[in-house]
Formats: structure tokens, C-alpha cells, sequence
């Protein structure tokens, strides 16, 4: 009889643990979606459900207006959940910066207090486990930032997406009814990536010379520090094992040299590269010698061409390009008309004749 009740008894518990355990995967009525942003380095994540205007008056109705007792939880005074069933969460992988506010890197639960039909207030909770904001602490806030609501076309389905993506921002929506809560996330995408980069060249990254130019170009063309750029540049060029000095590599030392102000620098170091180039990149180095008005080097990188290949039309057309801003007009011309001797390309053709009626000569 013992045995029989201990068997009984067993059975129940299975029979609990099953029932509590086994349920099944069916769908929801607000399905849930993700929408992901990458600016720069850094990933914004917004994960939510998507109910539907289903013919509903939404806002101040549906959604009602301001912090309510929504009758079940712990808070009395709640915000919107931003969505449907759980927490709506906001994700990122570096800090950020919203409304002026920085946000550490973490996911937060994300709530909305709309207050009116032209005013809300983004909230981010470091409760992310919450159903809803049915256990909304305000003592758990890390950040509040008010916003607008604006016009949009109608939205049946509840939608988040990221409309305005700039190199440092972006600009999250929500979207619902005829009403969109706009609020721009950004992001310290220099300070971030340099960072990135100190950390990733000490590993097995810093082993490759591609690995050092590559920084070197970001902290150069980003905002980076200039001689944190220099140095790695020049680990690049020479100094290691990997170390290679190459036509890239020294016309990134010389842009760095310029760009701290060592005029004399950038043109040592881009006469070196000079002397390891190809013709087209002393063509490309010329043209920029061209952009900065250093003619004499700009002739000079030219003529290298030129004279390993005198019957190149669009060396003639560069040489003649060069004279033309020294203002030497008899011999730019001289050479725009030997170029259109040399049975040129469309391109060249179309270039010569072009700068020839510039100068009166055609």
C-alpha cells in the first residue's frame, strides 16, 4: 500500500513538471521583431512586439497620456512599454550619447512617458527583465530625455527603424497610428574605434603591417591623434619584423607630416614615394601636388612619367596640366596639342581640346 501511494505520488510530481515545463511554442498576437543600427564600431539593437492599430484610437486612449496605475505589478505611476508583452529593450556595444546624456554600453528596457499628443519622454530602465512596465522603479532609470511626437503617414503595425544614419548618429523612430517618437542616438566614433585599435594592435592584429597603415589612415582621416598616426605609420614603414616600406605607406606618413604642419617633411617623404611609384600613382600624386598648388612637384612627378613614355597622351595632358597652372601658357599649350598628335583616347581628347579653348589656342 506504501509503495503504491510513494508510486502515486511520483507521478504527480512528474505530471507537474511536464505541465510546467513542456509548454508549447505557439504564435503571439503582437509578434516580436529586432531592428539593428551599426554607427561605426557600435551596435544599436531595439527588440520589441509589434501590436496593430486594429481600427483602435491609440494615442491618449490605447496608449493612455502621462504615468498611470495600470492596475497590476508594483507601480503605480507606469509609462508606456513601447511596445507589446515584455520589456521593449535598446541595446549598445559602446556607450552613447542621447539627448547630450551618456549611456554606458548595456541593454536597457525601454519606456515612454507620452504626455500629451505633441510631447514624451524616452526612458531607459537598467530593468530589462520586467513584463511590461507593470515594475517600473523610476530609482532604476538611466536616462530621461524628453522628446516630440510627429505627423506620419499611418503605421498599422507598432514599428521601430533608424531613418537618419549619419557617420556618428542615428536617429531611432517609433512608429504608430499617424505618430512617430523620434530620438537621436549618438555616438563618440573616433574615440571609440582609436581605442579599438590601440587594443586590437597589441594581439595578433599588431603583427601585420596592413593592420598599422589601416590605423594609421583612420586616425588620420577621422580625427585621431596625429602623432599616435605618426607612430604607427612609421612601425608600419620600418622598425619590425613585418615592416615594409611602400608608396601607400609613405604618402600616409607625408599626409600626417602636412597635416601636423611639417611642410618640408610631407615633401621628403612623398619624394621618396616618388622614386618606389607606379605610373598611375605619380599620376594620382601628381594631380594632388596639383590640389595643394605645389606645381614644381606636380611637374616633376609628371615628367617622370613622360619620360619613360613620351607618346602617353594623358602624360602630356597632366605635364601640360601642371604648366598651365605655373602659367607658362606656351608650353601647356605645346603639350595639349602634342597629346591630341598622339591619337588620344576620348577622355584625353575631350581634355585637351577643352583646356586648349581655355587658353585661346583651338
Amino acid at each position: 500500500m506504501r509503495a503504491t501511494i510513494t508510486s502515486l505520488l511520483m507521478c504527480l510530481v512528474l505530471c507537474f513538471s511536464l505541465t510546467a515545463s513542456a509548454q508549447l511554442f505557439t504564435p503571439r498576437g503582437s509578434q516580436m521583431a529586432s531592428v539593428m543600427q551599426r554607427v561605426g564600431t557600435t551596435d544599436i539593437t531595439i527588440t520589441y512586439s509589434r501590436p496593430s492599430v486594429n481600427e483602435r484610437e491609440i494615442w491618449g486612449k490605447l496608449v493612455p497620456f502621462g504615468l498611470n496605475n495600470l492596475g497590476f505589478g508594483t507601480s503605480t505611476e507606469a509609462p508606456w512599454r513601447a511596445g507589446a508583452n515584455e520589456n521593449t529593450t535598446i541595446s549598445f556595444t559602446n556607450d552613447v550619447s542621447i539627448g547630450g546624456k551618456t549611456v554606458a554600453a548595456g541593454t536597457y528596457g525601454l519606456h515612454i512617458n507620452v504626455k500629451d499628443i505633441e510631447n514624451a519622454t524616452i526612458i531607459l530602465s537598467k530593468d530589462t527583465e520586467a513584463w511590461g512596465s507593470y515594475f517600473y522603479d523610476p530609482a532604476k532609470d538611466a536616462l530621461k530625455v524628453d522628446v516630440k511626437l510627429v505627423e506620419t503617414p499611418h503605421t498599422e503595425l507598432l514599428t521601430y527603424s533608424f531613418d537618419e544614419v549619419s557617420a556618428n548618429s542615428a536617429v531611432a523612430s517609433l512608429k504608430w497610428e499617424k505618430k512617430a517618437i523620434p530620438f537621436k542616438i549618438e555616438v563618440d566614433v573616433t574615440n571609440i574605434v582609436m581605442d579599438q585599435l590601440r587594443s586590437q594592435l597589441k594581439g595578433q592584429k599588431g603583427f601585420t603591417r596592413q593592420n598599422w597603415e589601416q590605423a594609421a589612415n583612420f586616425a588620420l582621416n577621422n580625427g585621431g591623434d596625429l602623432d599616435e598616426a605618426l607612430a604607427w605609420i612609421n612601425g608600419a614603414l620600418e622598425g619590425n619584423f613585418f615592416s615594409e616600406k611602400t608608396v601607400n605607406g609613405l604618402a600616409t606618413k607625408a599626409q600626417i607630416l602636412m597635416k601636423k604642419g611639417d611642410k618640408e617633411g610631407f615633401g621628403t617623404t612623398m619624394d621618396e614615394a616618388s622614386t618606389m611609384a607606379n605610373a598611375n600613382q605619380l599620376n594620382r600624386m601628381g594631380n594632388y601636388m596639383l590640389s595643394i598648388e605645389d606645381h614644381d612637384r606636380a611637374l616633376k612627378y609628371y615628367n617622370m612619367n613622360l619620360k619613360s613614355d613620351p607618346k602617353n597622351p594623358t602624360w602630356h595632358n597632366s605635364v601640360a596640366a601642371a604648366y598651365k597652372a605655373k602659367g607658362n601658357t606656351k608650353t601647356a599649350i605645346k603639350h595639349y596639342k602634342k597629346a591630341l598628335a598622339l591619337k588620344p583616347s576620348e577622355r584625353d581628347k575631350t581634355r585637351s581640346e577643352k583646356a586648349l579653348k581655355e587658353l585661346g589656342a583651338l
